[in-house]
Formats: structure tokens, C-alpha cells, sequence
């Protein structure tokens, strides 16, 4: 095929090509784009479309592989956008270090709330909370399964209204 029959073929299809990028697109600057990346790609490669095929398929293939790898590429870029004053997340980084302090001051006062627990029902919260089974600890305890279900749930109540009177009702959902 002559560069002139080839240059007449690509400018009667360009505006099926340019309805084609805009459906793939949904804009019409990118639209343009595409379009031109196209042609710009047809015309280079001109020696390797082979006489006798679809013209047309050809065309509308290269588009759709050049959406498809643009389409990939911006995905893959993964943009951060940052909407704080300072650009304080973009600029932190990796770097940031987690700190477990907090959370190791809470079960410090958690501890010190189960210690202050009577005995009765501190003990059998303490074994519930190590993993022994209700059955098991009533066994050890030489107590009746029912008593020792309800000195583990006195417990749990006892700490919640703990929590609750030290750190109001915010944390209670996280500590029990």
C-alpha cells in the first residue's frame, strides 16, 4: 500500500477513530490525545500492516492498546494526594515509627483494675482469661459450673464500671 492510499484510508476513518477515543475516554482533550497517539503510531508503523487485512480493526486495535497501557500506567503510579495544610503525610513518609506506649499504659491500669478485684471472682476471671474453659475451671476450683460463669461475668461488669468511672464511656467498646 502507497503512503497516499494509506494517508487517505487513516484521515476517512478519523472520525470514527476520534467517536472511538472519546467513547473509551469520556474527554474530549484526552479524546484528542488518543486520537493522535494513534495516528502517530500507524504512521510509524505503516510496514507492518499487511495489504488484504482490515484497515479499520487495525486502527481501532492500536487505540484500544494505547488506552489500555495508559490506562495501566496511571494505575500503577499510585498517586498520593495530600489535602493538609502543610503536606505533612507526603513528607513524613516511611519513616514514621509506631509507638505501643499508649496501648502498654492501658493494660498496665487494666491489671492494676483486675488486681483490685476480690478474690472470688478475680481468680476465675484471671484462669477465663489465661484460656481455661468454664468447665475446666469449675473442676479446678471445685465450684459448680453455674457459679463460676457468673463470677466471671460479676467480674467483667465490675471492670467495665471501672473503665468506664477512669476513662468515660470512649473506651469501654476497646478494653472489654
Amino acid at each position: 500500500m502507497s503512503t497516499i492510499e494509506f494517508d487517505s484510508k487513516l484521515n476517512s476513518l478519523s472520525g470514527l477513530l476520534h467517536s472511538f477515543a472519546y467513547n473509551l475516554t469520556k474527554n474530549t482533550e484526552d479524546a484528542k490525545d488518543l486520537y493522535q497517539e494513534t495516528a502517530y503510531r500507524a504512521i510509524t508503523n505503516r510496514d507492518k500492516f499487511r495489504p488484504g487485512t482490515n484497515f479499520k480493526a487495525w486502527l481501532f486495535t492500536i487505540m484500544k492498546n494505547i488506552f489500555i497501557n495508559n490506562y495501566r500506567r496511571k494505575a500503577k503510579a499510585n498517586t498520593i494526594i495530600d489535602s493538609t495544610d502543610n503536606m505533612y503525610f507526603i513528607n513524613s513518609g516511611g519513616a514514621a515509627i509506631s509507638n505501643d506506649a499508649h496501648s502498654n499504659i492501658l493494660m498496665t491500669e487494666l491489671h492494676g483494675m483486675i488486681d483490685s478485684l476480690e478474690d472470688s471472682i478475680k481468680v476465675p476471671f484471671e484462669m477465663h482469661y489465661q484460656g481455661f474453659k468454664y468447665q475446666e475451671i469449675a473442676d479446678e476450683l471445685d465450684l459448680p459450673l453455674g457459679t463460676v460463669k457468673s463470677r466471671i461475668f460479676f467480674a467483667r461488669r465490675a471492670l467495665k464500671e471501672m473503665i468506664q468511672k477512669q476513662f468515660g464511656e470512649l473506651h469501654t467498646a476497646k478494653a472489654v
